[in-house]
């Protein structure tokens, strides 16, 4: 499997089942690379079916079994690659046991896995699927006019006030990462995407669809709350320019727009006037808005941010048809 033989790049990507990633392992095939892919299951058709049917991957997709928990449980899947995409990470807002449910597995999971990198001397790159959520709760969130930017970093007071256990968990494996790859020497670079949607290529239901299948599936009101979106396509495409480029380095914030509920609703109806959406907020009170994000560094990668319009269409389009409306 060695990439000597076909000039050919070799690659990881952890928890590759999951949305982004399953569009990552998509790319990275299509782009020649071969790729060894962990799943928590290699026995679930739901985690491996779909990769297994993507172009390429009868000849350059090899599927490992790992655990986020387990030590060295990464080691075989990581051996004798060029650069690692860590993506495998508990992506859930209702939580019974935040700690062992989320913290647990995204920070000690985190620090697996690079433990696991640190032990191979041909990785060049680790690419890490951080979130706005490690970015966005600092305190200044709610003040419209205000740009956020790869600067900021959430407060793990005031997300544990809020109980706000999901973004704390990317937040603590974030700074957890960014001490171990300082410590070790290694080259990291820290993928921020916001909520994400478009096409789903997995056959389950993951949260950021779940919240426009939500939408469109009879809900009566919609949220009084804006917050930020991207094409999913964008984001495993921005993984992959972060390992390619050279100079790129730090965090990359990608967000194509802020955009508050009702505005998504409107862009829906637009797209979809046959659809039952809600035409009334939940309370009264006056649209919250929320501050906007720099376009600036992730235009670094190269990305031209495909439109919300676009990315709204093919979600709806993709929940259809796999028959979830």
């Amino acid at each position: 499997m060695s990439a000597g033989g076909e000039g050919r790049k070799v690659v990881c990507v952890t928890g590759a089942s999951g949305y982004i990633a399953s569009w990552l392992v998509k790319l990275l095939l299509l782009r020649g690379y071969i790729v060894k892919a962990s799943v928590r299951d290699i026995r679930d058709s739901k985690k491996t079916e779909h990769l297994l049917a993507l172009e390429g991957a009868r000849e350059r997709l090899y599927l490992f079994e790992a655990n986020l928990l387990e030590d060295g449980s990464f080691d075989s899947c990581i051996d004798g690659c060029e650069g690692v995409f860590h993506t495998a990470s508990p992506c859930t807002y209702s939580a019974e046991d935040p700690q062992v449910e989320l913290i647990d597995p995204a920070v000690k999971g985190t620090l697996n896995v690079l433990s696991s990198c640190a032990k191979v001397p041909t990785i060049r790159r680790v690419v890490l699927t951080s979130s706005m959520a490690a970015v966005l709760y600092d305190g200044r969130r709610e003040t419209p006019g205000v740009v956020a930017d790869e600067t900021w970093f959430s407060d793990e007071e005031i997300m544990k006030d809020l109980k706000l256990w999901y973004p704390l968990s990317k937040t603590l494996a974030e700074k957890a990462a960014w001490k171990f790859v300082k410590e070790n020497g290694m080259d990291m670079v820290v993928i921020n995407p916001t909520v994400t949607i478009g096409p789903l290529l997995q056959p389950t239901l993951n949260e950021s669809a779940a919240a426009v299948l939500k939408l469109i599936n009879g809900a009566k009101t919609y949220r009084n709350a804006a917050f930020g979106l991207v094409h999913v396509q964008d984001v495993a495409n921005a993984h992959i320019q972060a390992f390619e480029i050279p100079s790129a380095n730090g965090r990359y914030c990608l967000v194509e727009r802020v955009a508050h509920f009702s505005e998504i609703v409107k862009i829906l109806k637009e797209l979809f006037p046959t659809l039952q959406l809600p035409d009334k907020c939940e309370d009264d009170m006056p649209l919250k808005l929320t501050s906007q994000v720099s376009k600036e560094k992730a235009k670094g990668l190269g990305i031209d941010f495909i439109p919300l319009e676009v990315s709204l269409k093919e979600t709806v389009e993709s929940l259809k048809e796999k028959k979830f409306v």
